[in-house]
């Protein structure tokens, strides 16, 4: 069973609600809205009733501060929402909740989702709606949630297919790694792969398409070897102020007796070492 409970701070104490009001009101230009409230709710599932209630004051509020219940209030004349993290995204006040539950029961961590509800009041538009959704919803982390109770907590995750292996991989020539390099969009070229391609002959395997895509990815450009520590040489500057910072660098490299060769890496990293020797 999954146990449901709203906790609201109270009136004089919701200062959250009273700064998002704020900066709707003054950011967004939102002038029409006249309040906003602003509620925890917390989904846990795999404890008893008799825990559920002990856990009202004691983890999800605190009496003195907070009004918890049930049930979510009279909706009448308000706008309601509710935001929730994303599957995979860590949920610290639903991570907190299950560690104390999990502390006073002595038994096994339950499941614990969170989320926030919005009440907003005034003459609010679609326009304005909308408007609020995209300034308290980032879409990096979070979406909109239901305001329906949950069945359960536990997701059931869908088997995902076996690793598709690259049979004939082997065997391309020089035309076949070059296709094979466009087919999948790799960062690497022609050369890296055929690299990659004598590695697994020595394998006597063929790579799965997982393998050739974790080393396209620490192959690529992003990545500080085939970047950052490329040896640099005859470097030519068309403009006077960068010609000038590198000459600064080079002395910089012979006050310090750098002697490897000249890379981003080193350019990047000179001053530290420089501040570090004075």
């Amino acid at each position: 069973m999954v146990y449901r409970v709203y906790v609201e701070k109270k009136p004089g104490l919701a200062h959250e609600a009273q700064s998002l009001k704020s900066d709707l009101i003054t950011l967004l230009g939102i002038e029409q809205l006249q309040d906003v409230r602003l509620l925890n709710r917390y989904d846990v599932e795999d404890i008893g009733a008799e825990l559920f209630e002990h856990l009202k004051t004691t983890v999800f509020a605190e009496p003195q501060l907070d009004t918890v219940t049930e049930q979510l209030p009279d909706p009448t004349g308000a706008v309601v929402f509710a935001v929730e993290y994303l599957p995979g995204q860590f949920d610290q006040r639903a991570d907190s909740a299950s560690q104390c539950i999990q502390l006073i029961s002595k038994g096994e961590r339950p499941l614990v989702r969170s989320a926030k509800v919005y009440y907003l009041y005034g003459e609010l538009e679609e326009k304005d709606i909308a408007a609020i959704k995209k300034y308290v919803i980032n879409p990096v982390e979070s979406r909109e949630a239901g305001l329906a109770p949950f069945d359960t907590l536990k997701i059931a995750y869908d088997q995902p297919p076996m690793v598709e292996t690259l049979q004939g991989f082997l065997d391309l020539d020089a035309a076949g790694l070059n296709g094979f390099v466009k087919r999948y969009s790799l960062a690497m070229d022609d050369d890296d792969l055929k690299f990659c391609q004598d590695y697994f002959k020595a394998e006597q395997r063929c790579p799965t398409l997982t393998e050739i895509r974790m080393l396209d990815t620490y192959w690529s450009d992003h990545c500080r070897h085939t970047t950052f520590l490329t040896h640099l040489t005859d470097l030519r500057f068309d403009d006077p102020a960068a010609q000038k910072t590198y000459e600064e660098y080079l002395r910089v490299r012979e006050e310090l007796g750098v002697r490897k060769p000249v890379c981003l890496m080193d350019i990047a990293t000179i001053g530290a070492k420089y501040l570090k020797q004075q």
